[in-house]
C-alpha cells in the first residue's frame, strides 16, 4: 500500500521551507548591513586621519611663523592661539581614529581623557574665533575709541582668560561627568553639562551677531569701509566654522540632553567627527589662501611668511594687484594697538 501525503503535510513543508528561505535572507541582511557599516567606519576614519594630519602640519606652520618669526599684533594674537586650539583638538581627533582602527578595546579607556581634552580644545577654538570676530565688529563700528582708548594687552590678556576658563570647563566637566561615581554624577554633571552648553551658545550669540553687523556695516551702511584681507580672512573662517565646526557643538548638545539616543547617532557622530577636523584643518588653508590671492607668483616668489603677513593686513590693498606692501608695514600693520 503507497501512502500518499495530505495537504496539511504539504502546507507544513512549505510553511517550513519558507520559514528557512526568510531566515536565510534575514541573516544575508544583517551580515550585507554590517558590511557595509564596517567599510563606512572604515573609509570615515582613515579619512579624519588623512585629514587631521593635513590640519596638524598646517597648523605647525602657522605656530611657528606666528610665534617666533613674524611680530605680533592685536589680530595675529587670536590667530596664534586659534591654531594652537586647532592644533590640539587635530591631537586628539588623531588618536582616538588611529584607536579606533586598531585597538577597539582600547577606546573607552582613552576616551576618558580625550573627551575633556577635545571639548577643552573645541572651547578654545570657538572663544578665540569668537573674540577675533567682535574685536574686529568694535574695530570697525567704533575705530576712533578702539584706536585711542582699546588697551595695549587686551588680546593676550582676553586669551589667557579664554584659555582658563575653557580649562576650568572642561576639566569639571572630565571630574564629575567621566571619572567620579555616580551618586556624584547625578548631581553635578547636568549642572557643568548646562553651564558649558550655555556658554557655547552665548559664544555662538557673539560670533554670528557680530559677523552680520561687520557684514551689514561694511557692505550696506552709509561710509563703506573698503574690505581688507584681514576682514576676508575672518568671514571665511566663520563661514567654514558654521558649516564644519558647529555641527561638533549641535551633536554634542544632542548627546547631554538625550544620552539615551547616543547609540543612535553613533554613524552621525563619526561624520560629525570629520566635519570638525577639516574644520581645524581649514583655518591655515584660509590664511594661505587669502594671502595669496590675486599675487602674480610667475613675477616674484613669495615665502610662506610674507603670506600669513599678507592674510593679516588690515590696510585696503594698493592698486596693482601684483604689488604688495612691504614687509616691514605688513608687520607693524596694527602693531600700535598692542597685543
Amino acid at each position: 500500500m503507497v501512502l500518499r501525503p495530505t495537504t496539511a503535510a504539504f502546507l507544513n513543508m512549505d510553511m517550513t521551507v519558507t520559514a528557512s528561505e526568510t531566515n536565510l535572507t534575514t541573516t544575508n541582511r544583517i551580515d550585507q548591513a554590517i558590511h557595509q557599516h564596517y567599510t563606512e567606519f572604515i573609509i570615515l576614519q582613515l579619512l579624519t586621519v588623512i585629514v587631521a594630519l593635513v590640519g596638524l602640519a598646517g597648523n605647525a606652520v602657522v605656530l611657528w611663523l606666528l610665534g617666533f618669526r613674524m611680530r605680533r599684533n592685536a589680530f595675529s594674537v587670536y590667530i596664534l592661539n586659534l591654531a594652537g586650539a586647532d592644533f590640539l583638538f587635530l591631537c586628539c581627533r588623531f588618536i582616538r581614529s588611529l584607536v579606533l582602527l586598531f585597538d577597539v578595546n582600547f577606546v573607552r579607556v582613552i576616551s576618558r581623557f580625550l573627551l575633556p581634552v577635545s571639548v577643552f580644545a573645541y572651547i578654545s577654538g570657538l572663544s578665540f574665533l569668537s573674540a577675533i570676530s567682535t574685536e574686529r565688529c568694535m574695530s570697525v563700528l567704533w575705530p576712533i575709541w578702539y584706536r585711542c582708548h582699546r588697551p595695549r594687552h587686551m588680546s593676550s590678556v582676553l586669551c589667557v582668560l579664554l584659555w582658563a576658563l575653557s580649562l576650568l570647563l572642561s576639566i569639571l566637566e572630565g571630574n564629575y561627568c567621566g571619572f567620579q561615581s555616580w551618586n556624584v554624577y547625578h548631581v553635578w554633571c547636568p549642572v557643568l553639562d548646562f553651564i558649558t552648553v550655555a556658554w557655547l551658545i552665548l559664544l555662538f550669540v557673539l560670533l554670528s551677531g557680530s559677523s552680520l553687523a561687520l557684514m551689514i556695516r561694511l557692505l550696506c551702511g552709509s561710509q563703506r569701509v573698503p574690505p581688507t584681507r584681514l576682514y576676508m580672512t575672518i568671514v571665511i573662517t566663520v563661514l567654514v566654522f558654521l558649516l564644519c565646526g558647529l555641527p561638533f557643538g549641535i551633536h554634542w548638545f544632542l548627546i547631554v540632553w538625550f544620552p539615551n539616543e547616543s547609540h543612535a547617532l553613533f554613524h552621525l557622530s563619526m561624520i560629525v567627527a570629520l566635519l570638525s577636523t577639516s574644520n581645524s584643518c581649514a583655518n591655515p588653508i584660509i590664511y594661505f589662501f587669502v594671502g595669496s590671492f590675486r599675487q602674480r607668483w610667475w613675477k616674484q616668489r613669495h615665502t610662506l611668511r610674507l603670506v600669513l603677513q599678507r592674510a593679516l593686513q588690515d590696510t585696503p590693498e594698493v592698486d596693482e594687484p601684483g604689488e604688495s606692501l612691504p614687509g616691514e608695514t605688513l608687520e607693524m600693520s596694527g602693531t600700535s594697538l598692542g597685543q
